[in-house]
């Protein structure tokens, strides 16, 4: 698939972005894809470019490009426990509310301007700390977000007064949630009381758990689990079938 190396300019600085779009192909229904916290890598590429085959413009940015260009180093998933949770307090700290929609708008607006880009509504896709990015990215522009689709995301309910559900009345997007059996980002209790937050919201959405534990998508992380992996692609071709065909 045809990669396009991007530099995409914030009010913070500039995103080292790729955009991966069908070969051959005319303007194509757009996607943004939020990578996890382990950033833009070979096996979220090769992810983004399968999504693509099925005729989708897929905007990855590095979420992260306050703290450089992607590859981060060093390497996430090179560290230890206690290192890992030191880089993602050090990752996330300025991706405040206020940050990510606005990071997220400055995404949507270049993704939806590209020629590559069907003229109309777009779908977000986040993974682990980003499927909060996700949220934010449907709230802050909701004229433009159809979809949105969240795999193991974590925090998405909490006690704070940032938690993403409260995003919900803002939200006009199509939702669907894949929460994992196993993740101490987002608990059983949490996972509950979030889903009854989707009900009281009354948008069209899913919400499940797979029996997999945080990270399962990502083709490179220890705890990969290829099945539920790619029963999670499939629930997310059916989203997108469903709001940008």
């Amino acid at each position: 698939m045809p990669q396009q190396e991007l530099e995409i300019r914030t009010p913070d600085g500039a995103s080292d972005s790729v955009l991966i779009s069908p070969a051959g192909q005319g303007p194509c229904p757009g996607i943004l894809y939020f990578t996890d916290i382990a950033g833009i890598r070979t096996s979220n590429r090769e992810s983004a470019a399968r999504l693509s085959k099925q005729g989708y413009a897929v905007l990855v940015p590095n979420i992260f490009y306050r703290f450089g260009r992607a590859p981060q180093k060093p390497f996430f998933l090179d560290l230890d426990a206690d290192g890992r949770a030191k880089r993602i307090a050090e990752l996330s700290a300025p991706l405040t509310p206020d940050a990510m929609e606005s990071d997220a708008s400055t995404y949507i607006d270049f993704l939806t301007s590209h020629p590559q880009t069907r003229p109309g509504a777009i779908a977000v896709v986040g993974h682990c700390f980003s499927g909060k990015m996700a949220m934010h990215a449907a709230a802050v522009r909701p004229e433009k977000v159809a979809a949105v689709a969240s795999f193991h995301g974590g925090g998405l309910y909490t006690a704070a007064p940032t938690s993403p559900h409260l995003l919900l009345p803002r939200i006009k997007a199509q939702l669907y949630f894949g929460h994992a059996t196993e993740d101490r980002s987002m608990t059983a209790d949490a996972i509950a009381k979030f889903e009854e937050a989707l009900k009281r919201w009354g948008g069209k959405y899913e919400s499940e758990t797979y029996g997999a534990q945080h990270g399962w998508t990502s083709p490179d992380s220890p705890v990969y689990n290829q099945i539920q992996a790619e029963r999670a692609y499939g629930k997310l071709l059916e989203l997108l079938q469903a709001t940008l065909r």
